[in-house]
């Protein structure tokens, strides 16, 4: 697994951006396109370089009344897989 950054932030030339012609939010980058699907977007908005991964999981945890553990696990999974695409940086 990628190694997580602290304050995890979008990559240079990545943008989240709601898709009114597919009626959904997309992860924008260098030749791609990924539609962010169910909390992905919660995720991604909160992916600014000044909150920590933790707490984005506590405001995701609030957020969904859900187990904070459930929530980190999810987060991270999803945060290892943009690292290794490059989508998101410390």
């Amino acid at each position: 697994m990628a190694d997580l950054p602290e304050r995890p932030r979008l990559a240079p030339g990545v943008r989240l951006h709601f898709d009114k012609t597919r009626s959904a939010w997309v992860l924008l980058g260098p030749e791609r396109v990924i539609e962010a699907e169910g909390p992905a977007p919660e995720i991604l908005r909160r992916c600014d370089g000044s909150r920590t991964t933790g707490q984005i999981v506590d405001e995701l945890a609030a957020l969904y009344t859900a187990d904070r553990s459930v929530i980190e696990g999810d987060v991270n999974d999803m945060l290892a897989d943009l690292v290794a695409k490059r989508l998101v940086v410390a």
